[in-house]
C-alpha cells in the first residue's frame, strides 16, 4: 500500500515542474516574452559563426563576463576579442537553450554551448541577461560543467 502512494506522489510530482514552467511562461508580460525572444534569437545567431549577427542583439556599451572566474569586458570590441578565437576555430557553433526564465528586464537561461572543432569545447551553464531598450546590456555566464 505504501509503495503505491509513493509511486502516485512521484508521478504527480514529476509533472509539476513542466506545468509550473508553462504557467510561468503564460504569466510573463509582453515585455518579458519579448526579452526572452531577444535572448533566444541572440543564442541562435551564434550558429552563423558571424560574430556581427549576435552582436546586433547587444547594446554598443554592453558588458560580458564569460564565467564567474573571468573579468568582464565592455563593448562589442571586448566581446569580439574574448570570443573570436572560439568562434573562428570552430567548424560549428551551437547554443542549445534548455530552459528560460524571464522577470522584467532579466532573462536567465540554462544552456549548452558547443564549439565543434578538432578540439571541441562543450560548456553547460546559466546565462543571465539584462535587457534595456530591446538590447542585451549585460550578459554574465555561470559555469556548471566544461567538457573538452
Amino acid at each position: 500500500m505504501q509503495s503505491s502512494i509513493t509511486r502516485r506522489l512521484f508521478l504527480a510530482g514529476a509533472f509539476v515542474p513542466a506545468s509550473t514552467a508553462a504557467a510561468q511562461t503564460a504569466n510573463w508580460s509582453d515585455q518579458e516574452r519579448t526579452n526572452a525572444k531577444v535572448v533566444d534569437d541572440f543564442c541562435a545567431a551564434w550558429s552563423s559563426r558571424n560574430i556581427a549577427k549576435p552582436l546586433a542583439f547587444m547594446s554598443v556599451d554592453c558588458v560580458y563576463r564569460m564565467s564567474e572566474t573571468t573579468p568582464p569586458v565592455t563593448g562589442h570590441d571586448g566581446i569580439i576579442q574574448r570570443l573570436k578565437t572560439y568562434v573562428e576555430s570552430s567548424d560549428s557553433v551551437e547554443f542549445e537553450v534548455l530552459k528560460t526564465f524571464a522577470s522584467g528586464p532579466l532573462v536567465m537561461n540554462h544552456r549548452i554551448d558547443r564549439y565543434i572543432s578538432a578540439r571541441p569545447l562543450i560548456w553547460e551553464g546559466v546565462g543571465v541577461f539584462f535587457l534595456q531598450d530591446g538590447k542585451i546590456k549585460e550578459w554574465f555566464d555561470y559555469t556548471i560543467q566544461v567538457t573538452r
